[in-house]
């Protein structure tokens, strides 16, 4: 199980000492659990996945141990194995890459494409495309904003790099949908720290704003005052992304109620400091968005308080999240 994903096959148990006369009693028990013909895992396992919502990954690693070493997990799946942020409506068929080779079977599609020694490692036991290859493979199958969302989630963790995505998308420019991942590569951008934050950004540059620092700290002093998710440094004008998750699960163990006090003396002091912003909810991004648009428009265009400038602007830690939403799982090359 260790070896395949926490999977097994019928030999396997054969060889452990199990019978057959055995196997049925175990799934009536709920002890073990099918996943595939001849494919199993242990009910403590398939229950441990299903709490957690990664039954997935037991699919991909059953249609794996089946077909053999023929094909990788890729695409939707290996966005699930990279643990991405995903569109809703994902399939839950399995998704894999083999090179030479299209098939389809129930739940599975492998894909016909080249894999190099760089498109490929292992995680988790489970061999997979490449971080940097599998959110070029999705980017050219996802719309371009589900696709930049991954895209900055994974830049903001620090596990790949801008360079490393362009770099992808030139070695692959013969593929189909190319010039759709190109794009969301091209839109991607280090400092978006949750979906609506990336969702918020596209949709006020797509309007015409101008490209705002994200992640801006901003210190008086030595003294951190706030980051604000968007800045217009030259206008002093900022912008924040306003979810309700913010308030309901609150960092640093604070409750609700404190974490918007604490929000509240921040937002009060930038504004003591002669900065100039609004926010942005989720609904705001629909109807309202005209309007929030020329609210900034309004902001860009009023000149600043007069005199020196109290505060200073860098951005923290060059748009990197200080903790990791993912840590860096274990993994080798394939």
């Amino acid at each position: 199980m260790d070896r395949h994903g926490q999977v097994f096959a019928t030999a396997d148990a054969r060889r452990a000492g199990v019978g057959r006369n055995d196997v049925p009693p175990l799934l009536r028990s709920g002890e073990w659990r099918r996943l595939r013909h001849g494919v199993y895992t242990t009910g403590a396992v398939w229950r441990a996945h299903e709490a957690a919502g990664t039954t997935h990954l037991l699919d991909c690693a059953a249609v794996l141990l089946r077909l053999g070493a023929e094909a990788i997990l890729s695409h939707g799946s290996a966005a699930r194995v990279h643990q991405l942020v995903l569109p809703p409506g994902l399939t839950d068929d399995v998704q894999l890459t083999a090179p030479g080779r299209f098939r389809t079977g129930r739940g599975y599609t492998v894909h016909e494409a080249g894999l190099d020694a760089e498109d490929t490692t292992v995680v988790d036991g489970l061999p997979v495309t490449s971080l940097v290859r599998t959110l070029v493979d999705v980017g050219r199958e996802w719309d371009v904003v589900d696709a930049v969302v991954a895209m900055d989630d994974a830049l903001a963790d620090g596990r790949v790099t801008h360079d490393e995505l362009t770099a992808a998308v030139l070695r692959h420019t013969h593929w189909p949908g190319i010039g759709r991942a190109a794009e969301a590569v091209r839109l991607a951008r280090v400092g978006a720290h949750s979906p609506h934050e990336t969702r918020s950004r596209l949709a006020l540059v797509g309007a015409g704003l101008p490209e705002p620092v994200l992640q801006a700290a901003v210190f008086v002093g030595s003294r951190l005052v706030g980051v604000l998710d968007w800045l217009w440094e030259e206008e002093g004008v900022f912008g924040e992304a306003d979810g309700r998750i913010k308030v309901l699960q609150p960092w640093g163990g604070h409750t609700p109620a404190e974490a918007v006090w604490k929000e509240k003396l921040r937002h009060d002091e930038m504004l003591d400091l002669g900065l100039r912003g609004t926010r942005f909810a989720p609904a705001d991004l629909f109807a309202p968005l005209p309007g929030k648009v020329a609210q900034v428009l309004r902001l860009l265009g009023t000149a600043p308080p007069p005199g020196p400038r109290r505060y200073r602007v860098e951005q923290r830690n060059g748009g990197v999240r200080l903790v990791p939403r993912v840590g860096r799982p274990s993994s080798s090359a394939a």
